[in-house]
């Protein structure tokens, strides 16, 4: 087990680099990865996905704060999805929740925004060198600030295998650049999202022409909070549309959008909330 994992940050370490600013950045390159996905495959175990931090609290010894940071359990690596804002509200759930980040291989982080980002040096107090995946169009500063934070940024532009049954969407260009998470079940894909500020509809629509396969779930922030209850029907009918089955809006989705999803999804919604815990068969 400890060769596999030496073997898969070796890879990573040796994918393609750039000069930017004259810093050295490594690329994630591992695109042919996504032809491995089928109609038929996926975990063949159960991924737990734990909510570090959100808007709205499930479990009530927990803080809630507008921000966002999941952590994904059960698959070849242990990875942190985003970070939320505050760093004393990360590390106090994170404790509370008995969570360890010593297990933590790689972090990954949907866009730029401080309210995904801004709680890092809560985790990296607790454990450094290993690989933050970023969208290649996060700022220089950005990219800069890892590596003085002890990580070692990997670049993300094309939608890649980071694990087994993990992928990026790769990077969505947008005026705020992000990236999902694309898990691969035999139910179908899931998709774990920060803030959708691209379009949550676009992005599905993507992923699911580029990984070929249908999409089975979606959940995290779908950034709605403007839209009236006419454009959240067109929404949720596009949604449904595209094969979604099940759906977790929270954090910058608008608590009357999440309502309106809520209600049409039944008993298909995915609740989430800090503490609370997605199983995916």
């Amino acid at each position: 087990m400890k060769i596999s994992r030496i073997l898969s940050v070796v890879i990573l370490s040796v994918s393609v680099s750039t000069h930017l600013i004259g810093q050295e950045y490594k690329y994630l390159d591992n695109k042919a990865g996504i032809n491995e996905i089928t109609t038929t495959n996926g975990i063949d175990k159960t991924v737990t996905v734990k909510v570090i931090y959100d808007n709205y609290v499930h479990e009530n010894n927990l803080k809630s704060d507008w921000g966002y940071s999941i952590i994904i359990e059960g698959l070849e690596k242990e990875i942190l999805f985003d970070a939320g804002t505050r760093p004393d509200i990360f590390e106090f759930n994170f404790t509370k929740m008995s969570l360890n980040a010593n297990k933590v291989e790689m972090i990954v982080f949907s866009h730029e925004h401080g309210d995904h980002t801004e709680g890092l040096p809560a985790f990296t107090a607790m454990k450094k060198n290993i690989p933050v995946l970023i969208p290649t169009s996060f700022s220089d500063g950005f990219k800069k600030k890892m590596i003085t934070s002890g990580l070692i940024p990997v670049l993300v532009r094309d939608a890649a295998k980071i694990c087994d049954n993990l992928y990026t969407s790769g990077e969505f260009i947008y005026q705020i650049p992000e990236q999902t998470l694309v898990l691969n079940t035999r139910n179908g894909l899931v998709v774990m999202t920060g803030c959708s500020h691209p379009g949550i509809v676009m992005m599905l629509k993507q992923i699911k022409s580029v990984f070929n396969k249908n999409i089975y779930m979606v959940f995290g922030g779908f950034h709605l909070m403007d839209k009236s209850e006419k454009e959240m029907e067109e929404i949720i009918s596009e949604l449904k549309s595209i094969g979604v089955i099940k759906c977790g809006a929270t954090h910058c989705t608008g608590e009357k959008q999440i309502k309106l999803i809520k209600e049409s999804f039944g008993a298909n919604f995915v609740e989430l909330g800090a503490g609370n815990s997605i199983v995916i068969n």
